[in-house]
Parts: C-alpha cells; structure tokens; sequence
C-alpha cells in the first residue's frame, strides 16, 4: 500500500509551504482538509491563508518562527474556516522548517509537514471551548492585537460592521452578533450577524425606555450579562419572546461608550453555554471599547467624505454633450493628505463663435483655502470666455481677478493670517475650433501640452507662455496658434501628474510618454477594432485617462519613484482631447494601410532665441525611430542654422514646419523655415575664422534636396532627407 493511501485512510495529508516563493503545495488529502477540490494542487499563500482563522495563522506565525530558531518542529492546532466564515473542521499541523539559501545569500525556509483532522470539543460548557492553540491568555492577547488592527483598519461604519461578524473569541465564539445604534430617544439596529434577513424587525426602532437589555445599556452605560435564558427571563420578561425564537443561551450587552457619551450598545450572543467569568468580561469589554472608537472615526470619516465629495461633484465639471469630431475624457485624483479636493481644476466651456475652450488650472496650495480659490478662479475664467473673449485676455483678466481677490482679504485673527498671504495660480487656456481642429493656446506658467501623433510619436508642443495668474495683475499672455490633425490626441495636465512619486519634469514626463506611447491605436485599424467595455474608440480614451493616473497612483507606481522620493504629494488634474481620424469610406480597411504622416510646427520669435533649442528637440522627438543617426544629427544642424540665420539675418519670426510621410525604413522628411524677409540666401566663402556664412554650404552637403520658394510677403526654405534603412549585414 502507497503512503499516499495510508495517509489519507487516517485523514492526514501532506503540504509543502515555500516562503521565498510565497507558494504551498498540497496533496489531494490535505486539499480537501483545507475545504478545497479532493486534487493534489499548488495555491498562493495568501489562497491558503485565507483558509484558516485569522487568530490561528498570527499564532502559527510564532511557533513557526520559534521552531525555525531552535531547530524544532513546529505544532498547532488550526480552524479552517469556510467562504462564509463559519468554522468547517479542526485540524492539527505538524510540520519541520528547513533553511534555503537564496542566489543572493538570503536565507529563507520551507516547511514540510503533515495535517490531520481532529474531533471537535463538544458544547456544553465554557470548559469545552478551550483556546485552539496555546493557553488563554496568550490566544487573547493574539486576538485583541488581531481585532485592534483589523478595526483600526476600518473607513467605513459597513467596514467595521464586517470586521465586527467576523472576529471570534478565543474559545468562546458568539454565534450571532448587532450594533444598536441611538438617535435622540430611539435605539435601532445598525448592523447585525447571524441573524436571517428581517430578523432585526422588531429592535428596529425601540424606545430607550424599553425593557430590552440594550436600552437599559444605553441608560445605564453599565454592561449586562446573561449567562442562561432563566436570567434573562427573570430580568427582562416583556421582551424575552423577542430573544427566544433565535435559540441562544448565553448573551452580554455592552456599552459603546466614546469620550465618556454612550453611542449605543453592542450585543454578542452564544448557542452554547458562557459563565462569563472575569477573563472572558474583561476581552469583551476591550473589544466594545475599540469597537465604539472604530465606528466613531468611520462616522467621522464618512461625513468628511460626504462633504468634501459634494464639494468635489460641485466644483469639478461635467464634461458636456458630446462634440462632432472631438472626444475628451478626464480625470481628477485630489492628493492624499486628507482633503479630497484641492486647487486643481479643469473646464470645457462652450463658446459664443460656436468653438469651446479647454482649461486646466492649479492654485498654489493644498488647502481649503487653495479649494475656495479654485472654485472661485474658475467661475472667473468661465465668465469670462463666455463674453467671447480671446485667450490672452481671458488670462489677462483671469490674472487681475487674482490678484485683487488675494489681497481683498483680511484675516480676524492671528491663525488666520494666511488668508493676506497672496497665491498664484497656473493656468493653460485652448480654444479649440471641432471643424478645422484649430487650437490657441495662452499658458500662465502651465507645463505645456503633449501631442500623440496618429502613429503614435509623442512629443512635447512647446507654447509661448506668461507668469502664472495673481503674481502681476497687468500681464500679457502670447497666444500660440496650431492645428490638432486628424487621429491626433492632445494632454493637458497639472504638474502632481509628472512629478507625483518623487519625479522631477524629465523623469516624470519620460514615464507619461511610455504609457501614452504604449496604448496608441494601430493606425489604419478600424473603430471597431478600438472596443473598451462595449464603447467605441472613446473607450480607448476614457482607459488611456485611467492608465495615466494609475502609472502614478496605481499598484505598479511604487516601482518607479523618482529622485525626490521625499517632495509632498500634489493634486492631480489631465484632460485629453482627440481629433476623430478621416474615414476610409464604406467602413473598409486597407489591406496595407499608409503609415499617418507626422507634423510639427514651432514658431521662434526674435525676442525667443532660447527657443532654438526647443526647436532641435522638436525635430529629434518627431524623428526618434529614424533609421540613420548621421541623418538625423544633420538635419538638426540644418535646422538650427536656419532658424538662427532667420533670427540674426531678419527683423521677424522663424515659423518651422517639419513633416516625415512614409513607410518606416522609406519615409521622406520635409522642413520648412518661413520668415517676412524677401532676401534670399546666397553662397559665400567664409574664412577659417569666420563665425558665419556656411549655412547654405551645410545644406549642399547635407540635404538630399533644398531650395528657396519665395512668397507674397518673405520666403520659405525648405530641405528634404530620405530615410535610408540600415539592413544588417549577413552573416
């Protein structure tokens, strides 16, 4: 006969636990003990775990580690617990830790052992229900630890309700349990366990005068204990029918007293026999302690909810009907310290001309006074482009608004003196034509906004910008004027997206831009192929909005901190907006379908030289694919001389278009720099020494093809590169 058999006809099966891996093995005995298919299978600790008794496993955390010490086997006796809670069998552990030592020298330890069923301890006396494991006064303080952090745990009156049904007394569990509750003079049920629905009919509204073991707690604030149904006959006959249908035998009352105020009472009820003796008071009385301390803060906690939820649903907006030709998703995650709404805002805001605007805004601070401003800022700049103003005069008037509100206030005591202090706000203001997909943009110290091409290059859209809104009431705001192609995606956001988790502006972006590079559309695909919970390509949005927060707020962000792993938590603010990709016709899809051309434009004013190099990191972004690095370090050459030649040589601006069409590996790049001057270049032969004059000799040697066009009012110069792809050699 196989040991396998002997073992399971004495109902002992075999498990094998690896705590480096976090996994446990089980032999098809062992399953079935466990209350799992009769199979041999492997399972995550935390499957197995949930298992057993929460008090048993802290327990068995102990002798394991005792036994790991000594070189000992380690032995207990567990209760496995059903899904619902309720204790299946008693089973005995016996098993024998063995030390590994990892690849990196960490050594850890696997336990192989035995588990065996065991007859249960009849009822019948409080003697019967002795401690699982160990003795009683070491199961108790292993489960007052237990039930003080699970309740500590709690954020909500539901949250603490649960954990209340689910904590059992060491070797004496009560089989039904409730909450009663007081408002003025009445007593009603809050929450309750083991009990049927509809059980909790009559004690749903009692008056505090009523003969009932729980009002007279409430009164008195004094606990009552009943340790068999005579007593509570004799104490309490008028609402002993009540108590008799539901087949108990031992039940005590306790106050749940805060701050010396009683807030209701708390009942635990036992089939089987209880003597209540000054040990088993004494843990029912802590755990009414900390159950009263745990439903005040959750009643605390949900009314703050409620509060500033409603605050939150009142100042955020709501995104409106739907635009032809444009989607838009957002979101706002207001910071972790406490308050759930801060200074950062969003807006979508309809214009008179038939356009709408996009706003998104941050008020300097984390505080409620950093929210009242917001809200206050934000209906400013809503009035305002609504009257049909122009960007720069929204910000302007935005700015001024600001200013004069901060120092209007005045502060009526010494704790209100932040109330003077002056704050600023950054702002960015897109007016938005759904036709053409015209933007102009005014930005007061706002990070930019990011362009995701229809082929899925993301690069930064440089925007002239002012200081941000309340620091000079009397500010100008430059307009920046660009086009949102067909397929392309525009992302506004504050700057706790980019620098939540430590991250500075670089750090911080490089992670937006691989979440935005990594969920872009295939180009070409149908709309159907872009399906997210039944929605069409907005659905692919709305996740994009998702998967942007959670890189920074998700399970996965704590591997990604930044250098500044120290710097506070910020609010968060992103709007999205796509422009809907030209049809086909007829809903086909090419069976090769053109790769989607990728454009920027970039305007360099002469009174902006700095922007040259903002200008030479548009073009390295726009080309980061391309096949050949020569090529590419030649075209930002060229580029930069010609928009310097247009800024030293000129009295106007260097307007740059740059634009690659084609297959990756053939793909033609085409540059434009158009100035107001009607001077055309000419050849020279400079020096040795001379600090000028090679910029068309740079173009004859570098461009494939170049040339001058001159127009009404200036000129336009162009080169063109052909992508060469690099194949490897063979070997």
């Amino acid at each position: 006969m196989r040991t396998e058999d002997v073992l399971a006809a004495i109902a002992t099966g075999l498990w094998r636990w690896d705590n480096a891996s976090g996994t446990v093995s089980l032999d098809s005995e062992a399953a079935r003990l466990l209350g799992l298919p009769a199979e041999p299978t492997e399972l995550a600790e935390v499957a197995v775990r949930s298992r057993f008794h929460p008090v048993d496993w802290n327990e068995i955390n102990g002798i394991v580690n005792l036994a790991v010490a000594e070189g000992t086997l380690a032995e207990a006796r567990l209760r496995i617990m059903d899904e619902d809670g309720r204790v299946l069998r008693t089973v005995r552990s016996r098993s024998k830790p063995l030390e590994n030592r990892t690849a990196d020298g960490r050594v850890d330890y696997e336990l192989i052992g035995t588990i065996q069923e065991i007859a249960e301890p009849q009822p019948g006396t409080t003697a019967a229900h002795t401690p699982i494991t160990g003795d009683w006064r070491r199961s108790r303080e292993a489960f007052l630890l237990d039930a003080g952090r699970a309740l500590a745990e709690a954020r909500s009156t539901a949250e603490v309700l649960r954990v209340a049904a689910s904590l059992s007394m060491p070797g004496f569990s009560p089989d039904g349990l409730a909450v009663f509750g007081v408002a003025g003079d009445r007593l009603s049920v809050i929450g309750h366990h083991g009990h049927g629905p509809g059980d909790e009919g009559p004690f749903s509204d009692m008056r505090l005068d009523t003969a009932y073991p729980a009002a007279d707690v409430v009164r008195t604030g004094r606990a009552i204990y009943l340790p068999n149904p005579e007593d509570y006959k004799r104490r309490f006959p008028a609402t002993w029918p009540l108590a008799q249908r539901f087949g108990r035998t031992s039940w005590a009352f306790l106050p749940l007293i805060v701050a010396g105020r009683t807030m209701g009472a708390w009942m635990a009820a036992f089939k089987h026999p209880v003597s209540f003796s000054p040990d088993e008071r004494s843990v029912l009385t802590t755990v009414a302690r900390m159950l009263a301390q745990a439903l005040q803060r959750a009643g605390v906690a949900e009314s703050e909810r409620e509060l500033t939820t409603g605050l939150q649903r009142s100042m955020m907006p709501q995104l409106g009907p739907e635009i032809p030709g444009m989607r838009i998703a957002a979101r706002y995650v207001p910071t972790g310290g406490g308050l759930q709404v801060g200074g950062d805002w969003y807006d979508m805001i309809p214009l008179p001309s038939g356009r709408f605007a996009l706003v998104i805004g941050d008020v300097q601070g984390h505080d409620v006074r950093a929210a009242g401003l917001m809200g206050q800022l934000r209906i400013a700049v809503r009035a305002y482009a609504s009257e049909g103003h122009r960007p720069d005069a929204v910000l302007s008037r935005a700015s001024r608004f600001l200013a004069g509100l901060c120092s209007s206030q005045e502060a009526e005591s010494d704790e209100d003196l932040d109330l003077q202090s002056p704050r600023f706000a950054t702002c960015l203001y897109a007016e938005c034509d759904p036709r053409t997909g015209v933007l102009e943009v005014a930005r007061a110290g706002h990070p930019d906004p990011a362009i995701r091409m229809a082929d899925g290059t993301v690069l930064m859209r440089p925007t002239a910008g002012g200081l941000p809104l309340g620091i000079v009431p009397d500010t100008d705001y430059p307009t920046t004027r660009f086009t949102l192609e067909p397929g392309e995606t525009m992302m506004l956001c504050t700057d706790g997206l980019i620098e939540t988790g430590g991250h500075d502006l670089d750090t911080g972006w490089a992670r937006l831009r691989a979440i935005l590079e990594s969920e872009t559309p295939t180009p070409g695909a149908p709309e159907s192929e872009h399906l997210d919970g039944g929605h069409r390509d907005g659905g692919h949005l709305e996740k994009l909005a998702d998967l942007l927060v959670q890189a920074v707020h998700g399970p996965s962000s704590h591997h990604t901190t930044g250098p500044l792993a120290d710097r506070r938590e910020d609010d968060i603010a992103v709007v999205l907006l796509c422009r809907e990709g030209e049809s086909r016709g007829g809903g086909t899809t090419l069976p090769h379908p053109s790769r989607p051309a990728r454009r920027t434009m970039l305007t360099v004013a002469q009174a902006e030289p700095e922007r040259i190099a903002g200008a030479r990191q548009q073009i390295r972004e726009l080309l980061h694919d391309w096949a050949d690095e020569e090529q590419l370090d030649s075209a930002v050459l060229m580029v930069s001389e010609m928009v310097t030649n247009v800024l030293v040589h000129t009295d106007g601006d260097a307007l740059l278009v740059a634009e690659a069409v084609g297959e990756l590996g053939e793909r033609r790049l085409r540059v434009e720099v158009a100035d107001t001057s009607d001077e055309l270049p000419h050849k020279r032969h400079p020096g040795e020494m001379a600090s000028s004059g090679r910029g068309v000799l740079l173009m004859e040697m570098l461009a494939d093809s170049w040339g001058v066009d001159p127009r009404g009012e200036g000129k336009t110069i162009w080169f063109e590169l052909y992508e060469q792809s690099k194949h490897p050699d063979p070997d």
